[in-house]
């Protein structure tokens, strides 16, 4: 498995932006398809963005496609989630995930960081 640090949450005001980071301990981090996920309170964990581990590929949930974008940077280990245009229903604790290539499912997870949309 891989350990998993995000870092890059706060407060912010509707329309406003962040960038979430997400550090990863792997050795072969190009061999990792990365992903975001959050989770409001009281809301089930849901898929936000992710980025293949070849070819970069991107993917995105309906209600963030044209204000968020997902990127990676190989040499740093790090993947990260611009988020713009933010909106109070993005409030929600964000979670970094991996899985190796394009296996099923994401079996690292992080331990989260938490994003604020004030109205």
């Amino acid at each position: 498995q891989v350990q998993l640090v995000e870092s890059g949450g706060g407060l912010v005001q509707a329309g406003g932006s962040l960038r979430l980071s997400c550090a990863a301990s792997a050795r072969t981090f190009s061999s990792y398809t990365m992903g975001w996920f959050r989770q409001a309170p009281g809301k089930e964990r849901e898929f936000v963005a992710t980025i293949r581990w070849t070819v970069r590929h991107t993917n995105y949930a309906d209600s963030v496609k044209g204000r968020f974008t997902i990127s990676r940077d190989n040499g740093k280990n790090t993947v990260y989630l611009q988020m713009n245009s933010l909106k109070p229903e993005d409030t929600a604790a964000y979670y970094c995930a991996a899985k190796f290539r394009d296996n099923n499912e994401y079996d690292s997870w992080g331990q989260g960081t938490q994003v604020t949309v004030s109205s």
